[in-house]
């Protein structure tokens, strides 16, 4: 279905039709029925292959692996992050993984000398992550997202299905998934852990921007250390890229 010249009032009226059919269903059952329901559109997960990225990827792996999978590379991402991505695309499979990146006349003219994220991270992340991905799904209608209630009091009546902005939707399979689903998930399929993850790492993004988190801290505490700052700028709330009060 066309959904580009769809009015505001007609998307909302779409969204809460697929709330509708999809609220007491399971994330497997919600990840199935977006990826073939026309009322969602052409779908793509959108992945950063961090710590908890492993059980959407296992669950695309057994619906359909030919879904598109975009993974953002800010090139400051950690070693291990690039090892883990390929690794665990190769094991479970997945046969249409983009690597999404900033273009090369971007970087230089607006960070050539790789410092842009020391004096000014907004920028930063818009420049490497929020530009590229935008312009990334600019051919689809909507994107898979692994955002859940628990990440914070924004997210607590997060729905399976929401706008993004007004062209397109985010499906949430794993809204209603509680920390220990995660974790029961992923022991009981085997699934490989980020290996930052028992480091010290509960959430990771890029290396110069992401730092260890001690016992009791916040897991995204060690995002973006000091600053007022919890958001990357992917997500959208009203309209507007949100960067932070929002858990990425």
């Amino acid at each position: 279905m066309d959904f580009s010249g769809e009015t505001g009032a007609e998307q909302a009226a779409r969204i809460a039709e697929l709330n509708d059919r999809y609220r007491h269903h399971g994330a497997t059952s919600v990840l199935t029925g977006a990826l073939q329901d026309p009322q969602a559109g052409s779908l793509a997960l959108v992945s950063s292959f961090g710590a908890e990225s492993v059980v959407l990827l296992h669950l695309i792996s057994i619906i359909d692996r030919k879904t598109p999978v975009l993974f953002i590379d800010t090139q400051m991402l950690f070693p291990e992050t690039l090892v883990y991505q390929q690794e665990l695309s190769e094991r479970l499979g997945l046969e249409s993984v983009h690597l999404i990146r900033a273009s090369a006349q971007s970087l230089a003219h607006e960070d050539p000398d790789d410092t842009l994220h020391q004096f000014d991270t907004d920028a930063c992340c818009d420049l490497r992550k929020a530009r590229p991905l935008q312009q990334a799904l600019s051919g689809y209608d909507g994107w898979i997202t692994g955002r859940k209630r628990f990440q914070g009091s924004t997210r607590a009546a997060l729905e399976f299905f929401e706008a993004d902005g007004p062209t397109r939707i985010k499906v949430n399979p794993l809204a209603h998934w509680a920390p220990e689903d995660i974790r029961a998930y992923m022991d009981e399929n085997r699934l490989p852990r980020h290996p930052l993850v028992a480091r010290g790492y509960p959430s990771i993004g890029c290396a110069p921007c992401t730092s260890p988190v001690a016992p009791g801290e916040d897991p995204r505490a060690g995002r973006w250390r000091g600053q007022d700052k919890t958001e990357c700028g992917i997500h959208f709330v009203n309209g507007k890229a949100v960067r932070k009060g929002v858990n990425a």
